[in-house]
């Protein structure tokens, strides 16, 4: 029986070979444990059978246990529900079923500003024309979205009834509150403009629930902000000529305050023309000395004959000579001083001074008020070369379909951000829990 169980040992060491665990055996009872057997020793000849061995290995991590479903997954899948399916089908029902169609009127223009050249170029070169510039844009945005091109497009259009025809659409039509600032905020959300800097052309897009609705606002637009760009032009033009025409409005004045001063003038002197006035007494005075000379010569002879000076052609002769001297006197006073002059005449360097300096006013009038009208003219074309207008490129269009809202594109945006939210509170809440 011993022999039996010797052998049957190897015959089991050799069906598992390839275990090292099925290799060891069972450690012997011990020697002193009452009624216990000796083990069997191995049987001769038969293989070694290994010694004893520790039951497992050591460091090996447990296996890990099967997923369970928790509460936490619940509340998960709850929030998933509350937070993304809900209101992504509250927003395709919204927009399938209740939001209007709204048609778009595209209308395209620029503004542009001509620039002509001078009297002198235009005979090598035609005009030309230059595009808009970044502030003629902003202002023309500002003003397309401002409260006065509402009240001015108002005047022509009932923009309340235009925008409240849905009988309900909570979010895309107006709700009229009666205060122009609600509607300026509802019109900036249905009137777009877009500008291109590479171009420098402005598309404009009008939305409207109805197509004839969308068409009539964008041709008002247009015509307002064309008004808009003639008013700055003109504004512009005025700023550049008025300078100059108080320039030239000045110069006037002056030129008529000389030349009353020169017609005064002459009218309390009684001389048209001083010079002249000058030359003739001039005349009168080589006259007298010529006069003068005669009668000394004539009473020369007289003398020479041997007469008496009691003579009566001596006594003539000597008093023609004493008068043509004083006539000479009078004559030379008039050339001096107001104190020198006798017998009431006129005093020709007084006057000659007023008139001279009366005279170089009136040119210097003259030459001001020139180059004034030059400066106003100069101006005027200048503010003409510069002359801004509004350009259309696109007539205001009649929409014949609706493009608007796209639903399909703004179900799956929404889809896409409630998503986010969902996965952003999700991570947030095991971050939170992982901390813990």
């Amino acid at each position: 029986m011993h022999l039996s169980a010797a052998s049957s040992r190897p015959l089991q060491g050799r069906g598992q070979k390839d275990s090292p665990i099925s290799q060891q055996t069972p450690p012997p009872p011990a020697a002193n444990a009452p009624g216990a057997k000796p083990a069997p020793g191995p049987a001769k000849g038969g293989p070694k059978v290994a010694g004893p061995g520790p039951a497992k290995r050591k460091g090996v991590p447990p296996s890990a246990r099967a997923a369970r479903p928790r509460k936490r997954h619940a509340m998960m899948l709850a929030s998933f529900v509350v937070v993304v399916l809900v209101p992504l089908a509250v927003t395709v029902f919204y927009l399938f079923a209740i939001a209007s169609d709204q048609y778009i009127s595209r209308a395209g223009f620029a503004v542009r500003s001509e620039e002509l050249n001078s009297a002198a170029d235009l005979l090598g070169s035609l005009s030309s024309v230059s595009g808009t510039s970044s502030s003629d844009t902003d202002i023309l945005n500002e003003f397309i979205h401002s409260q006065d091109m509402v009240e001015r497009v108002m005047n022509h259009i009932d923009l309340v009834e235009v925008y409240t025809v849905p009988a309900f659409d909570p979010v895309f039509a107006y709700r009229s509150t009666g205060e122009i600032e609600d509607l300026v905020d509802y019109w900036t959300r249905m009137v777009e403009l877009h500008y291109d800097q590479g171009t420098a052309l402005i598309e404009l897009r009008v939305h409207a629930f109805r197509p004839q609705d969308a068409y009539v606002i964008a041709e008002r637009i247009v015509e307002e902000s064309s008004l808009l760009i003639n008013r700055l032009s003109a504004i512009a033009r005025d700023n550049n000529t008025r300078y100059a025409q108080l320039d030239l409005e000045t110069a006037l004045t002056r030129l008529r305050n000389a030349r009353e001063a020169l017609t005064k003038f002459r009218s309390q002197n009684r001389t048209i023309d001083l010079e002249a006035a000058v030359q003739g007494q001039i005349g009168i005075l080589n006259s007298l000395e010529q006069q003068l000379a005669a009668a000394k010569v004539e009473l020369n002879l007289l003398l020479s004959e041997g007469l008496n000076d009691n003579d009566r052609r001596i006594t003539t002769e000597r008093r023609r000579i004493e008068v043509i001297e004083d006539l000479i006197e009078i004559e030379r006073a008039q050339f001096g001083t107001a104190s020198e002059g006798r017998g009431g005449g006129l005093n020709f360097s007084s006057l000659a001074a007023e008139f001279e300096r009366l005279t170089v006013d009136l040119e210097y009038a003259q030459q001001t008020y020139l180059k004034a009208q030059a400066g106003l003219d100069t101006a005027i074309a200048e503010a003409e070369r510069q002359n801004r207008y509004l350009a259309p490129y696109t007539q205001p269009s009649l929409p014949q379909s609706a493009r608007y809202p796209n639903r399909v594109v703004f179900s799956l945006i929404t889809g896409f951000f409630l998503l986010l939210i969902w996965s952003i509170g999700v991570l947030v809440y095991y971050s939170v829990r992982d901390r813990r």
